[in-house]
């Protein structure tokens, strides 16, 4: 169903094509002149105006021109009884989508309404993809929250609560723990085919990111060649999520607070107001209460994007999801590259499940991927993950052993001292079974027999 604007100012004819376009499904506005044409299109959300060409003593020209200088992705379609050459190519080099000649064919003023909705379509699908393509869920993951902790079922419960509604949410936490992922859920879980559309506010330079929120006129600033439509438009009735929100310049934030508090914006350059019907949901790793404190981001912008926080938790604190996500970027980045999903080492897998991830699901992401394009035969180990987390087990593992000399050092008895002291751990952590200690330590059973008694240490 498309939103279309019928201009006529016979009203017979006004009316005809007002049930013409309701049968076809789509809902209708009209207008006897060109003043309240302007009016209607003003409220934006319009994706076709049809209209005569004589509108009393204006013209159809005129309205043809503000629309396409206010919203340019809106079609136009004119009519006319008293066509000419001229007029006919001035329409069409002012932008106009077709110029019907009355009287017309039902069937044909059908078929060019459809054909003018279909590029319409295009149009708005193409600015869609520009700004998701290749956005698989910002943290590296799917847009599906993966895990089943006690935090993240609270997290899951809450989404599924705001789906239903259209309320504005802001949801909190640190870098790479998923808040795109959270924003994209809410939006999947509402059910409709409207767009998601994600900009990061701190990825855009000062100068452009009013323009990209808001859109601008042709020629409103250098090198704004053509009108172009900011992302609230784009949206259309989807969700807009703003990422980083705290990283806003004070002058955006003020231009943000008014389109909330309206729902309405106006492009750089422009002089009319567009309405828009898009969620917004927006994210911030920053604590946006201490940065109204500091004269950072405005108070009252705050209050309007916090009607619902959602806090989404760090990998850290929520340790028993760790293996479903190692097992979930395994499967996916060897299903990318193309290879079988190899196996881990119990070295391996006991290193990726005891590190404290600062960097979140994102620095997991990269772990995993690093390790299965490094790893060879099909066994991911030790070896294959990166120098923080191997280091940081082989300090802990090592306590116990001498520190090294400044001088004279015995490499040997160095040496023996580590393996001593990570045979012991083996045997403590798995409660003395020799079995699971070579496991563990990735040794045959009797390569670890061997050693035990090399040191004179006993086990079960």
């Amino acid at each position: 169903m498309a939103k279309i604007l019928v201009v006529d100012d016979e009203q017979s004819m006004r009316e005809f094509l007002e049930i013409l376009l309701r049968k076809q499904g789509h809902e209708v506005v009209a207008a006897a002149s060109l003043e309240g044409a302007l009016a209607c299109a003003a409220d934006g959300d319009l994706d076709l105006v049809v209209s005569d060409l004589r509108l009393g003593a204006e013209s159809g020209i005129q309205l043809l021109q503000a629309v396409k200088r206010e919203a340019p992705g809106t079609e136009v379609i004119i009519l006319t009884a008293f066509a000419t050459t001229e007029n006919a190519i001035q329409a069409m080099k002012l932008g106009a989508y077709d110029y019907v000649l009355k009287p017309f064919k039902v069937e044909e003023l059908k078929l060019v309404v459809e054909k003018a909705l279909e590029r319409r379509g295009l149009v708005a699908e193409n600015r869609v993809l520009r700004h998701t393509v290749g956005r698989r869920g910002g943290d590296g993951q799917d847009a599906e929250l993966i895990g089943r902790s006690p935090a993240i079922e609270e997290v899951r419960a809450l989404v599924e609560k705001l789906a239903r509604t259209r309320t504005t949410v802001l949801i909190s936490g640190e870098s790479g723990t998923g808040k795109e992922v959270v924003a994209r859920a809410i939006h999947a879980r509402a059910g409709h085919r409207q767009p998601f559309v994600a900009i990061n506010c701190g990825a855009i330079p000062e100068g452009l990111i009013e323009s990209e929120l808001f859109g601008h006129q042709k020629g409103s600033f250098t090198g704004a060649t053509e009108a172009k439509a900011g992302l609230f438009e784009v949206a259309g009735a989807g969700t807009l999520f703003l990422d980083e929100v705290g990283e806003l310049p004070p002058p955006v934030q003020v231009k943000l607070l008014r389109a909330l508090q309206e729902r309405k914006i106006r492009r750089v350059g422009g002089s009319a107001d567009l309405g828009f019907s898009a969620r917004i949901v927006a994210a911030t790793n920053r604590d946006l209460a201490e940065e109204v404190r500091t004269g950072r981001f405005r108070e009252d912008l705050y209050y309007r994007l916090n009607v619902i926080q959602l806090r989404m938790p760090a990998l850290r604190e929520r340790r028993e999801d760790l293996p479903l996500f190692v097992e979930h970027f395994l499967a996916r980045f060897a299903e990318e590259q193309g290879r079988t999903r190899p196996a881990l080492s119990s070295e391996a897998e006991r290193l990726l499940l005891a590190h404290d991830y600062p960097g979140n699901v994102r620095e997991l992401a990269n772990v995993v991927e690093r390790a299965l394009t490094l790893c060879e035969g099909g066994r991911i180990l030790a070896g294959d993950l990166p120098p923080a987390l191997r280091g940081a087990s082989a300090t802990a593992s090592a306590a116990g052993a001498p520190a090294l000399p400044e001088t004279g050092m015995d490499l040997q008895a160095h040496l023996d001292a580590i393996e001593r002291a990570l045979l012991e751990q083996a045997l403590e952590r798995t409660g003395g079974v020799k079995t699971e200690a070579a496991r563990v330590l990735s040794l045959t059973f009797r390569s670890l027999r061997y050693r035990l008694a090399k040191f004179g240490i006993a086990g079960r």
